[in-house]
């Protein structure tokens, strides 16, 4: 399906993102140092039967920086904005990693307009005390050379034994994420700081739920992961690979988000 590239304006900040295809609305968010086009192929896919909306968050891609601080909420209000610029009222979200955390806020902020919500390599705890201090020296790296931080970056999200194998996507998510200011980087890393527990929100909503997780993800531990859906009625898929799991375990990956976004789809008749 052709696809359309927008500009929204939200509190004079312009937001892009693009709009594919027709039917039940995809929304999907991507991850700190990604924009829309680490989406490309499994857009392609879902819009064959579904409107996918791609947005590029707060600082990264072609959507320009609001401030010093991205929050999450900030980040899912900006979602919310385009939403309603192109009258979307209800949509399944999914979230790669710091989109997830943003489709996390957005569920707990505007959850009528939840469908489904899917968290690819993501996770509904806060940061850690180790992981904000890790944030606070990463924020020192990029004031000095923002550049060499996204450069060593990048690699270090694919699982090591990955990081020769998918050597050219590599060089791609990398090549990408450098269009990323060095304001949009410190920002997103200052928002998912002080972001809060959201484990509340798969919890307490009845919307559908999915994570997709990578056992051998370099970034989340698994053992947090599948702890946090306890209880939660959120369908789980573990994955071999590391937390790039739409170029580590893409196929498996693409068919997970395919038929989930096909369950929150079906409408349940009732006998009568």
């Amino acid at each position: 399906m052709k696809k359309k590239s927008l500009f929204v304006d939200y509190k004079n900040t312009r937001i892009h993102s693009t709009d594919q295809g027709k039917g039940p609305v995809v929304v999907l968010l991507h991850g700190f140092l990604e924009n829309v086009s680490m989406w490309d192929d499994l857009a392609e896919v879902l819009s064959k039967r579904n409107r996918v909306v791609c947005i590029d968050l707060l600082g990264h891609g072609q959507s320009e920086n609001l401030g010093y601080l991205h929050t999450m909420e900030q980040m899912s209000e900006v979602v919310a904005a385009v939403l309603k610029f192109l009258r979307v009222r209800k949509s399944i979200v999914v979230g790669h990693s710091m989109g997830g955390y943003v489709a996390l806020a957005f569920a707990e902020c505007f959850p009528n307009k939840v469908k489904g919500l899917c968290l690819l390599n993501s996770t509904a705890c806060a940061d850690s005390l180790e992981k904000q201090q890790n944030r606070d020296r990463a924020i020192s790296v990029v004031k000095k050379n923002h550049i060499s931080f996204i450069k060593t970056a990048v690699p270090l999200l694919f699982r090591s034994k990955n990081r020769i194998l998918f050597n050219e996507a590599i060089l791609k998510v990398k090549n990408e994420a450098l269009k990323t200011s060095k304001q949009g980087v410190i920002a997103a890393l200052e928002g998912m700081k002080i972001r809060q527990d959201k484990v509340a929100v798969l919890r307490s909503s009845h919307f559908k739920k999915m994570m997709i997780l990578g056992e051998k993800d370099p970034v989340l531990n698994l053992a947090s992961l599948l702890r946090q859906a306890e209880g939660t009625n959120t369908t789980l898929m573990q994955l071999s690979e590391g937390h790039m799991s739409l170029v580590e375990n893409k196929e498996e990956t693409i068919a997970a988000i395919k038929n989930f976004v096909k369950s929150c789809c079906v409408k349940v008749l009732s006998n009568k």
